[in-house]
């Protein structure tokens, strides 16, 4: 792959897993005592989200985020040595 074009799906996977990122932390259920107390996190719904949906949720919003890492590594590397 050419250097120029795997810099450029790197930098485009960067942004997309960075908002991907973003948004699902936005979807985690707050617990209280932080900022999601200030915009109303602290109020309990009925429809939460059971356990099996959490730990999804987590598991994808972890995925996501070392793939942000990866992009991010993976960048700065072919910045620096190429």
């Amino acid at each position: 792959m050419d250097l120029p074009l795997l810099k450029l799906v790197l930098q485009i996977a960067l942004a997309v897993f960075g908002l991907l990122t973003i948004m699902l932390v936005l979807l985690h259920k707050g617990r209280g005592g932080g900022l999601s107390d200030m915009f109303g996190g602290g109020v309990s719904s009925s429809a939460s989200a059971s356990g099996v949906a959490e730990r999804n949720l987590n598991r994808i919003t972890v995925g996501a985020a070392v793939t942000w890492g990866l992009c991010a590594v993976g960048l700065g590397i072919l910045e620096k040595f190429l």
